[in-house]
């Protein structure tokens, strides 16, 4: 989204690459629509500087936030925030991937572009499996903002897997005349045999809960806000409302988007946790707000729909402070590695753990373990032929330690644990790589809490050709930071408390 988070969706077009289709989104007149693009995007594209190896991005041009992200099938849909015609945000329209094992993606068409009622911000997509909206059992349905001389939200719907899309004629399904509604997530409550959907408030800081039995005729529930005194006035975007079974009772997290007034500074995605009486969302007392990543780079997540019981999810990594102007071209942005969420314990209260999907081990080479030797730096990959990595360190906390991560150049990010205050730090400036493209990437010290309640903390620690996302104890914390380094860091060094460590190369899902 924009800064003042302008975003798409609509459900959009599987199209079979084998035969050469062009996706075709239609209005209620049948009108095709054609976006500008190539049909078959080129690999050769993808060994660009920083270019990201084991993270999904377009092949070209601008993408914020994921929307629609559905998973039929044995496929996961992945719709985005698109401008198919320039590498900046504008001209609004849903990219489109696809993906059986969420690290391996293929880039279709763009799904679905502007019509009358303005751009396609964004939204969700549904599975209808018993024919609620009148269109057919098992159809796929978008809803998405019209975002135009003011946000009102629409839907679109395909009867043939999402070849096509046609919108509904009586569009939009909810009239506004401000720009404060958008972002609809929507999901079925079996309790109150009903569509649920989530919509963000913007500038008034809250989220509106609505109400349908078919998807078009929408009544409004009940609106969520909650005061946040270090936070007085923030855009408030991209909801999700998500159930958790825990310890044999359903628990419910409301997932925000904030921009301005992320953790550290810009975007960022706080959670509140509750419960969900299919009208109500009412956050047990915390002292909120609790972050689901602690780093500059991960915003706008979802999670997907249709998933069963596991809760997958997805953020754009790029912050608005600096968006448009990382040296990414012809592509900007990527996204984050899928995560699976989970309700986890920590010092007697819930919290959400986000690590990465087992689906990595399908790209992951073998394990590498190094000796603890303090104050000594070892190569632990070879850069030329290792795209991404994994290290994982197990390391005391009985005294302060130092990470770094480096290359020839002796571009550096390094990773501070202080183990009295539980607390990590990362350092991000001129030493890292880039930094000269904005004074807003520039963060001397990004600060997280460690999240354990061990006497050892455990690092997985993944690094592609552009970014480093570092987690602890198994998700407990995650902080997600782009980094511009001249090439990978492929140099360890750790000093300080005992620990091991071990690292495996992460195949690129581009070979």
């Amino acid at each position: 989204m924009k800064n003042w988070c302008t975003k798409l969706f609509m459900v959009a077009t599987l199209m079979s690459a084998s035969l050469g289709r062009r996706c075709i989104v239609k209005n209620d007149q049948n009108k095709k629509e054609n976006p500008s693009i190539d049909d078959h995007p080129s690999n050769e594209l993808f060994n660009e500087q920083f270019r990201p190896q084991i993270h999904f991005t377009p092949s070209k041009n601008w993408m914020n936030d994921p929307n629609g992200m559905i998973y039929v099938d044995g496929t996961y849909h992945l719709f985005f925030q698109h401008n198919p015609e320039a590498n900046v945000w504008g001209n609004m329209s849903w990219g489109h991937a696809t993906s059986t094992d969420l690290m391996h993606w293929t880039e279709h068409p763009v799904a679905i572009t502007r019509d009358e009622l303005g751009d396609v911000f964004s939204g969700s997509a549904v599975i209808d499996k018993y024919n609620t909206a009148g269109f057919g059992n098992d159809t796929m349905i978008a809803i998405f903002t019209s975002a135009g001389s003011a946000q009102q939200q629409s839907i679109a719907y395909s009867i043939d897997d999402g070849l096509t899309f046609t919108r509904y004629e009586n569009n939009p399904i909810i009239k506004n005349d401000n720009d404060l509604q958008r972002d609809p997530k929507v999901f079925w409550h079996e309790e109150s045999k009903q569509w649920i959907m989530c919509l963000a408030q913007g500038w008034k800081m809250g989220i509106e809960i609505w109400g349908s039995s078919d998807l078009k005729n929408w009544n409004k529930l009940s609106e969520f806000k909650h005061d946040l005194p270090d936070r007085p006035k923030i855009q408030w975007e991209c909801p999700d409302l998500i159930s958790f079974e825990y310890n044999g009772k359903k628990k419910w997290v409301l997932l925000v988007s904030v921009n301005p007034g992320g953790y550290i500074v810009g975007s960022g995605t706080m959670y509140f946790i509750g419960d969900f009486d299919g009208k109500k969302f009412t956050a047990e007392e915390r002292n909120y707000p609790l972050w689901i990543d602690y780093g500059m780079d991960n915003y706008a997540g979802v999670t997907w729909g249709n998933t069963g019981d596991r809760r997958v999810f997805l953020g754009w990594m790029n912050n608005w402070e600096y968006a448009e102007k990382i040296p990414n071209s012809p592509w900007r942005s990527a996204m984050t590695l899928p995560r699976e969420l989970k309700l986890k314990e920590l010092n007697g209260e819930l919290i959400i753990s986000s690590p990465v999907v087992k689906e990595i081990e399908g790209i992951a080479k073998k394990w590498n373990k190094f000796e603890s030797i303090n104050d000594s730096k070892f190569r632990i990959i070879n850069g030329k032929t290792d795209k991404a990595y994994q290290v994982q360190l197990n390391i005391e906390l009985n005294k302060d330690s130092t990470i770094t991560l480096s290359n020839s150049k002796d571009e550096k990010l390094i990773i501070e644990i202080d183990a009295a205050n539980r607390k990590l730090t990362t350092h991000r400036d001129e030493k890292t790589g880039q930094s000269e493209f904005s004074d807003k990437y520039v963060v001397k010290s990004i600060d997280a809490p460690l999240n354990t309640e061990s006497s050892t903390l455990k690092l997985d620690i993944y690094v592609d050709q552009s970014s480093v996302e570092i987690l602890s104890d198994d998700g407990r914390m995650s902080m997600t930071n782009l980094v511009f380094p001249s090439s990978i860091y492929d140099s360890l060094s750790v000093s300080g408390a005992k620990y091991t460590v071990k690292v495996r190369p992460i195949k690129s899902i581009h070979a």
